[in-house]
């Protein structure tokens, strides 16, 4: 959540940055206008108090110097002010109700040196990793080589549930699970403690990590229940601390989970229809960190080198990029992407993106640590370590052979 009273104290710079991650006019003048009233309000509140407490001293000296009707008279005027002092506290307080419900849909501030840009077209390209194969044959789509060799089934997949959800089989079956364990491994040799999460959490935690209330139509709501099916792993990972202050963070929390994740692409209509790119269902391993705030920045590179990393050994090219202010997700105050090259689209897609939210989820959260005798808030960092299903896609595509078979990347045969 935004730290309201930097944006009290600073409207119009703080301002200027929201409007970068696409915040309208109109709903930073509703805040300002809260802020105005609210400052009125306190005047008004802090001159009654004051008024208040100078008539109870004077009643103590009245009533001590034997003039009772004079007191009596004074606590008349007492009672009256206390009860238009009531009136104020409340209102105040509806005030700071009305603020945290729009702090709760207000995104992230970019960081000063986050690209300005509208959309995804103006995301800037930082490096390319590994050279694109030259096929001497025209490669195939994974959709396609998936049919052919009977792997993956999309006609039982709509049976069974509806339009963009798989069946996986065979290989692809082993293939997925085997990227899975790769993942973890490869993960924990980083420094990254491997963590069994439930796949459904609670409105607190949904909230905690920004999807509620802004993102509601995205997610798979339990009915009857105080339940949904997560999005990512970064949701329970994240709030493992919730409400929590940590005693001792001297070395950042370091965490990975796989889990499956759910979302209702209520945006994505029309896209990646085909295969398996775009799924209501589909499998993650995911990183987690939570560090000092002098730390995040150090947390972030590593993050983005170890899921780089993953990509490097499986052998597949693939690109960094800087996400520009536009393209920034909710809770992000700065983003890498990593994208994979896929051979049919003859163009990179994105299959990792690591996240520093700065304190932004901890406000939320209301995940601290101690520092000293002053308990302060956390950094929190996410990020695809990887996404299984796309790595799987760019393994079909980037190791297949010329008679439609799939070589499978060393990295993975111990697994098979």
């Amino acid at each position: 959540m935004i730290d309201l009273k930097l944006l009290e104290k600073n409207f119009d710079e703080t301002a200027k940055r929201l409007q970068l991650k696409g915040v309208d006019e109109k709903s930073l003048e509703e805040i300002k206008n809260l802020f105005k009233e609210k400052k009125e309000i306190k005047t008004a509140l802090d001159k009654l108090l004051e008024k208040r407490n100078s008539l109870s001293k004077q009643i103590g000296a009245l009533m001590k110097d034997g003039k009772k009707e004079e007191a009596e008279n004074i606590k008349k005027e007492v009672s009256d002010l206390k009860q238009h002092i009531s009136e104020l506290e409340e209102k105040l307080k509806s005030i700071d109700d009305k603020l945290m419900q729009k702090a709760l849909v207000i995104p992230n501030i970019p960081d000063e040196d986050v690209p300005v840009g509208k959309d995804e077209d103006e995301n800037v390209e930082i490096e390319r990793i590994g050279e694109p194969r030259k096929f001497d044959f025209e490669p195939k789509p994974h959709d396609e080589l998936g049919e052919k060799l009977d792997w993956l089934d999309f006609v039982r997949g709509v049976k069974l549930a509806k339009s963009r959800f798989t069946v996986m089989k065979k290989d692809a079956a082993r293939l997925e699970r085997a990227l899975i364990s790769f993942f973890l491994d490869h993960n924990r040799e980083w420094g990254f403690e491997e963590v069994y999460v439930p796949f459904m959490v609670n409105k607190e935690t949904m909230t905690g990590t920004g999807q509620l209330p802004k993102f509601e139509e995205d997610l798979f709501k339990i009915d009857n229940e105080d339940l949904y099916l997560i999005p990512t792993a970064e949701v329970p990972l994240t709030n493992l601390f919730r409400d929590e202050i940590i005693p001792d963070l001297n070395e950042p929390i370091k965490l990975t989970a796989y889990t499956p994740c759910f979302r209702k692409e209520a945006g994505s209509y029309g896209k990646d229809t085909k295969g398996i790119i775009r799924q209501h269902q589909f499998d993650k391993v995911e990183l987690v960190a939570i560090t000092r705030p002098e730390e995040s920045d150090k947390m972030f590179e590593e993050m983005v080198k170890c899921a780089g990393s993953a990509l490097e050994k499986l052998g597949l090219p693939y690109r960094k990029l800087m996400l520009c202010t536009g393209d920034l997700g909710f809770s992000a105050a700065k983003t890498i992407d990593l994208e994979v090259w896929i051979p049919s689209q003859n163009r990179y897609r994105e299959i990792s993106s690591v996240s520093n939210t700065r304190d932004f989820q901890a406000r939320r959260a209301k995940i601290r640590y101690k520092d000293g005798k002053k308990n302060r808030l956390v950094h929190t960092l996410n990020g695809s370590s990887l996404a299984v299903g796309r790595t799987l896609v760019a393994i079909m595509e980037n190791y297949q052979t010329k008679d439609g078979n799939i070589e499978i990347p060393k990295v993975l045969k111990k697994y098979l």
